[in-house]
């Protein structure tokens, strides 16, 4: 009887510890299945992109991140965006310019080279679209001593909202557009390659 007693609690005891090791396991198992889930990266908010593309023989590069509207109030309303400052134009990282050919706005050029881009925001719609020649700098780290030129823009309403802001670069006649849309705006700098 001891000894039928003795490997009955024997056989509840190795019950017991498969039990707890079953437990165990499958809490181990659920906490890495969730740590998995965890580990997944994030999608950035504002990802980088870029335009490439030929214009009237001129190679044309632009690198910048496209930040959405989420349900802001962007312009006049976002702190570097207020009216009468200097806009980044984009987020995070400058937004960095190249052609390999020098390109003329209106009355002044743009020489071949690699440059950072900026827009000076007014409500009257007279922005500006700077070409400045600091570069691998912040976005908001803006040096107007740096500055080459200040190039007028054309404003222009949207048809629709444009969530994720977009920077284009369309071929004109001899020359193409700078485009800069995002909101309910759309600005334009036209330009002929020389």
């Amino acid at each position: 009887m001891t000894i039928s007693r003795t490997l009955r609690r024997g056989a509840y005891a190795v019950a017991a510890l498969s039990l707890i090791s079953v437990s165990a396991s499958a809490q181990a198992a659920g906490g890495m299945a969730g740590m998995k889930m965890d580990a997944q990266p994030k999608a950035p908010a504002s990802p980088r992109d870029s335009v490439i593309t030929t214009v009237a023989g001129s190679n044309i590069n632009v690198n910048y991140g496209r930040p959405s509207k989420r349900g802001r109030v962007l312009f006049n309303g976002l702190g570097d965006m207020k009216w009468g400052t200097v806009w980044r134009t984009g987020a995070n990282e400058a937004t960095h310019f190249t052609t390999s050919k020098p390109l003329a706005f209106g009355a002044v050029t743009v020489p071949a080279g690699t440059y950072t881009l900026f827009t000076k925001l007014e409500e009257s719609g007279k922005w500006e679209l700077i070409v400045n020649k600091q570069t691998k700098q912040w976005g908001t780290d803006y040096d107007m001593k740096q500055d080459l030129v200040r190039i007028p823009m054309t404003v222009t309403s949207n048809n629709a909202v444009v969530e994720k802001m977009e920077i284009m670069v369309k071929p004109m006649a001899k020359g193409g557009e700078i485009i800069v849309a995002w909101d309910n705006y759309k600005a334009i700098a036209a330009f002929t390659a020389k």
